[in-house]
């Protein structure tokens, strides 16, 4: 798949997960759920020892669209993509990170928060931008402000996102996609609560779309 056509799959949706995985022994479970329930994406934070294993193991779920999130360093990038991963998301901006998915032809989506970061990412010809930590940093007002200078940035709120928020983020126009973790919570994995986490996604896939789970 080419970078556009990661991009194109990565936001069909509206709605990207938010994993961290602690038990390698979750991640195939949860793979099914999240496909069941509609929504075949998942955004794994290297937080944990095993991150670069659990992108592997979801990986080879065919069915699932995987990328790694939390990358601040060149180095994660490498681990992430030898060990499947279509996309990297950044919690901030890094100049060698953008370098090094640019050398590995790999789609990366940084973290911004303010002006000066964005024209930094424009700088780089990058116009997918995850706001983070999106209600922290100013939320939808925020990002109405950013829309006038930056009319061809297309975002990502992530942080503080959830089922009670998401649709506020997703009626704007500037907005691709969110992410959050509702759907995909700690709790719920380490409970093995698959069930519940395929009835968030479904209902997650509702949000985005606008239409009824």
């Amino acid at each position: 798949m080419t970078e556009n056509e990661v991009s194109n799959a990565l936001l069909r949706r509206r709605i990207i997960p938010v994993v961290v995985i602690e038990e390698l022994e979750t991640a195939r479970p949860l793979a099914e759920a999240l496909h069941r329930g509609g929504l075949p994406v998942a955004e794994v934070t290297f937080r944990t020892d095993v991150a670069a294993d659990a992108v592997r193991l979801l990986a080879d779920e065919r069915r699932l669209l995987v990328g790694a999130g939390t990358v601040v360093l060149p180095e994660q990038v490498d681990l992430a993509v030898e060990a499947g991963a279509r996309f990297i998301v950044m919690p901030g901006f890094s100049h060698r990170v953008v370098e090094r998915c640019r050398e590995l032809d790999v789609l990366v989506i940084p973290g911004v928060a303010t002006a000066t970061e964005v024209i930094a990412a424009l700088d780089h010809g990058l116009e997918l931008l995850k706001l983070f930590p999106a209600q922290v940093a100013g939320g939808v007002a925020l990002l109405r402000a950013l829309q006038g200078p930056f009319p061809g940035v297309r975002w990502i709120p992530t942080g503080g996102v959830s089922a009670a928020n998401a649709a506020s983020y997703l009626a704007l126009p500037s907005v691709a996609a969110v992410g959050g973790s509702w759907m995909v919570q700690s709790e719920l994995i380490a409970a093995r609560d698959f069930a519940t986490v395929t009835r968030l996604a479904r209902e997650a896939v509702g949000l985005g779309t606008g239409e009824e789970p």
